[in-house]
């Protein structure tokens, strides 16, 4: 590996693969000293140090946590990082709010210490500029190659041991519209001075507008697929699967789950079947489970206690096998799914993959696999060993947000999401089942209806920065507000606040009430 040390945003010496030194002193910059030994040496790791730091780095396990080459590390202890929290007000995504304990995904890299390697920045020479500021092009280079299927995360293994915080310097507010401006849309400008002008009364009109002088750093020709992926890592060992599928009133549909799954080329061991019918005199109608004879085993549970997270937590219980896919009741997929999963697993040493679950007709329009924002409970293949303390939260129940609960969950443990968005499953969308009923909230009777859902509102709490938390609001109301009259603009703002108040309300309710179960 190539080692670049650096200070006071110069080179200062490089290790290079031979362990020759060489000074750092004739390059203009961190990133072209970088870009330079990528050239020199394509197939090699480049990893760069602040000299504060370079009796912590952790040399041997390098090896092991860049598993394969679409990688990008980097760590600091640093809470709020080069950015600062004001980027939460352009973007709402999981990859801001940092656990700094765990591997957590994320663009958000630090010049203090990170890894990437050589033919990832091989590839994007010439595409995005190598700025003078080794922070600004580090996060540049993630945020843009993070959508196109590299994988970055802050690692707090790269570092033996905590010895303080590298970088002092962070991003002014001038640095912090420019980079808005290259790589989100152009209206983020206008929202981030919004949001800086509502919530902290201030009006950067200045550095708005120098920002609008940058071009965007979004690349429509860049592509890092001829960078090849195959993990070091073992991830899979003895291949079993148990399956997880939570039903109500969808007897028809669940069958034809099933029939799907005897036709796997690879068998799940288990089917774990959670029936619902909140009807206390029901029965299962589910006759099927038995008369008919099924190439894996089927564990039914009947229970009157409708809801998705109890039903799931239920069949979790019951999980034996290494792997377990969480299904709907109304999904269908081709032979080789499990095949196909098992083999992206291996190839890209991971533990938890969402996939492609479109409905019927619909255009896919992500074809790049890459860190999702999202989880979806209903078509993912995770870890057994991820879900030791991880269930779905019951306060969730017939609300909003269990399935980003959950991922959110998985992330703050250390265990990322990948999608593959070419194993897919189709979402046949079923109708609601017969027994299936309406469940009234203890909100539901507010003069004032809570806005958000406190269902949301409790998530974004839970997870969520507070710049994150206001952009959400104003985006919100400047949605809504284009449907009102300019005459009403002031009541509707009086009216909309009551309405956040009350979800914030509800949202700390249920919050109180989760916490006083355990």
């Amino acid at each position: 590996m190539v080692v670049l040390y650096h200070q006071n945003n110069r080179v200062t010496k490089i290790s290079t693969p031979t362990n020759e030194i060489i000074s750092g002193d004739t390059y203009k910059s961190i990133a072209s000293g970088m870009m330079t030994f990528a050239q020199q040496f394509p197939k090699s790791k480049i990893v760069w140090c602040h000299e504060k730091l370079q009796g912590a780095i952790n040399f041997e396990g390098i090896n092991t946590l860049f598993h394969h080459d679409k990688l990008m590390l980097s760590f600091t202890f640093d809470e709020n990082g080069y950015l600062g929290k004001k980027i939460g007000f352009v973007e709402e995504s999981p990859f801001i709010n940092v656990n700094k304990k765990v591997s957590y995904p994320t663009w958000l890299m630090s010049s203090d210490v990170g890894v990437i390697h050589a033919s990832v920045l091989n590839l994007v020479e010439g595409k995005i500029k190598l700025d003078a500021h080794f922070d600004y092009y580090l996060n540049s280079v993630a945020k843009v190659c993070m959508f196109l299927g590299l994988l970055c995360y802050s690692e707090p293994q790269l570092l033996l041991k905590n010895i303080g915080c590298a970088t002092s310097k962070k991003a002014n507010v001038y640095e912090l519209f420019r980079f808005v401006k290259q790589h989100y849309k152009n209206r983020w400008t206008v929202l981030l001075l919004l949001n800086l002008l509502v919530f902290e009364k201030r009006f950067p009109l200045l550095p708005f507008i120098y920002a609008q002088f940058f071009k965007s750093r979004k690349q429509t020709d860049l592509s890092l697929d001829s960078i090849a992926v195959q993990s070091t890592l073992r991830k899979v060992e003895h291949k079993t699967i148990d399956v997880v599928i939570p039903t109500i009133g969808r007897k028809k549909y669940l069958y034809d789950v099933l029939q799907d799954l005897s036709k796997q080329t690879h068998l799940p061991v288990h089917v774990i079947i959670v029936e619902q019918n909140p009807n206390p005199e029901s029965s299962s109608e589910l006759d099927f489970l038995t008369s008919q004879a099924w190439p894996f085993n089927i564990k039914h549970t009947f229970t009157h206690q409708a809801g998705a997270c109890h039903a799931r937590n239920l069949a979790l219980r019951q999980v034996e096998s290494e792997w377990v896919f969480l299904a709907d009741d109304d999904i269908g997929f081709d032979t080789l799914f499990f095949s196909n999963t098992l083999c992206k697993i291996e190839q890209f040493g991971i533990e938890v993959i969402t996939t492609s679950c479109l409905q019927l007709n619909e255009s896919q329009r992500y074809t790049i696999t890459n860190q999702s924002g999202i989880f979806g409970s209903g078509n993912s293949l995770v870890k057994t060993s991820c879900l030791t303390t991880i269930r779905f939260d019951t306060a969730l129940e017939f609300g909003y947000g269990e399935d980003i609960d959950f991922g959110l969950q998985l992330r703050n443990q250390g265990f990322d999401i990948l999608y593959l968005p070419e194993i897919r499953i189709v979402h046949l969308k079923a109708p609601m089942g017969g027994f299936r009923i309406k469940v009234k909230q203890v909100w539901d009777d507010e003069i004032i209806p809570p806005k958000p859902s406190p269902t949301v509102m409790y998530v974004f709490l839970k997870y969520y920065t507070r710049e994150q938390l206001l952009c959400y609001k104003l985006v919100s109301f400047l949605k809504l507000i284009k449907k009102v009259s300019v005459f009403n603009y002031i009541d509707f703002l009086k009216f909309f606040n009551k309405k956040w108040d009350s979800s914030l309300y509800w949202a700390n309710r249920i919050k109180e009430k989760n916490e006083n179960k355990y």
